[in-house]
């Protein structure tokens, strides 16, 4: 066969596959939206959740999930951003770097429900943190450690070396040239990595049932003191997160509305997780122009 419609006739099968991908995409997140959105409103985004009763909503649910996402990054992003400029640009080639990165790729594969229980049994029941925001943060972090390291190693990796060369040859310290130079030039990758960890955590239901609990303790949003039991900031009470209250509902719940409270939440959650990714793009460019001084 000729070449040239070789070329087009693979062109064509390739077209066609990421054809089909789209529209099931679409199809699936147009579905959530379309039988979601109509049930969602002011009322149901504030409204506490009701067991027994209709005319409950997600409010506490979804600030547990936007709180349970910050403390997560804030925990495992300062560590993964070491651990990858570390094996990038300073861990020497041998055995032992091997079997780090070894390990990375076989934590990366673990299932969140092994996660879950490794953090049930450590933090919740070892340690006696209990149920709680802190036990099902550390344990995401655990959850997304690996795959951010590995990304942001990644992301150093793949800037040209000639840029390492010519920050030495003017004289830089080696830190200096990492920070001030390779780093500013992997921000998009790395950003690309913090949002694709974002979504895991914003969405994750099966780690946090044996660590955040399934239940959402009602808080007074107007009580800011971290040590209080019915503060928002409180570390250490049960949060019933907005993706492990839709498992909840579809698998236990006994309310009068609990299908339309399903596909609000799922709605909710889509919308959610596309504005994050969508402005954490836009953040990523502009820190990228910023820090370049591209235009």
């Amino acid at each position: 066969m000729n070449t040239k419609k070789v070329n087009k006739l693979a062109l064509g099968v390739i077209k066609l596959i990421a054809g089909i991908v789209v529209l099931i995409l679409a199809f699936l997140i147009g579905q959530i939206l379309l039988n979601g959105l109509p049930h969602v409103s002011w009322h149901f985004l504030t409204t506490p959740s009701r067991s027994f009763t209709a005319g409950g909503g997600i409010g506490i649910q979804l600030f547990n999930s936007f709180y349970l996402l910050v403390l997560t990054l804030l925990i495992s992003f300062p560590l993964s951003l070491g651990a990858g400029i570390y094996l990038a640009e300073y861990a020497p080639k041998n055995r032992v770097t091997e079997t780090v990165r070894m390990a990375i790729e076989v934590l990366s594969s673990l299932p969140s429900v092994v996660v879950g229980l490794f953090g049930f049994l450590l933090f919740v029941v070892q340690f006696k943190m209990g149920f709680s925001i802190i036990s099902g943060a550390i344990a995401l972090t655990f959850f997304n450690l690996p795959l951010l390291t590995r990304n942001v190693e990644d992301s150093l990796n793949n800037v040209p070396k000639l840029q390492r060369e010519a920050g030495l040859a003017l004289g830089l310290s080696k830190w200096h040239t990492v920070t001030k130079i390779i780093l500013p030039e992997a921000l998009p990758g790395i950003i690309t990595g913090i949002v694709l960890c974002a979504g895991r955590v914003f969405g994750e239901a099966a780690a946090l049932i044996y660590t955040a609990g399934q239940s959402a303790t009602n808080i007074d949003f107007m009580n800011w003191n971290p040590f209080s039991e019915s503060s928002p900031l409180n570390l250490f009470r049960p949060a019933e997160t907005l993706a492990v209250h839709i498992w909840k509902i579809n698998s236990e719940g006994i309310m009068p509305d609990a299908e339309q409270i399903s596909a609000g939440a799922s709605a909710v959650l889509i919308v959610a997780v596309l504005i994050f990714n969508l402005s954490a793009r836009y953040l990523g460019n502009r820190l990228y122009k910023r820090l370049t001084a591209s235009k």
